[in-house]
């Protein structure tokens, strides 16, 4: 099976968890729904880690995650979100295994 992994560890402001969870929540749910090219798109909250949301999105491959960054949806996403975010890491890759 092939397919490229995003993975996203977000570290949110304090108290912006309700707000940020509203808005990724639509947007990982719009990505799967909308988008051939998404396979899935998981949002997790690390337990014991306030203030934390970690992404890991399943694409078809790269070009579908460029569409995916490109589309109405994750602009918004990316916009209205910004200002709850205080740090993030993008890790990106290719599916090797999945089990």
């Amino acid at each position: 099976m092939s397919g490229f992994v995003v993975m996203v560890d977000f570290r949110l402001k304090s108290g912006a968890l309700a707000e940020f969870r509203r808005m990724i929540d639509a947007n990982a749910h719009a990505s799967v729904r909308d988008e051939p090219g998404c396979r899935r798109f998981d949002v997790v909250e690390p337990q014991g880690k306030a203030d934390r949301v970690l992404l890991y999105e399943l694409y078809d491959d790269e070009a579908s995650f460029d569409r995916h960054c490109r589309t109405e949806h994750f602009a918004v996403f990316d916009a209205q979100s910004s200002s709850l975010v205080a740090e993030k890491t993008v890790i990106q890759g290719n599916l090797v295994c999945e089990g």
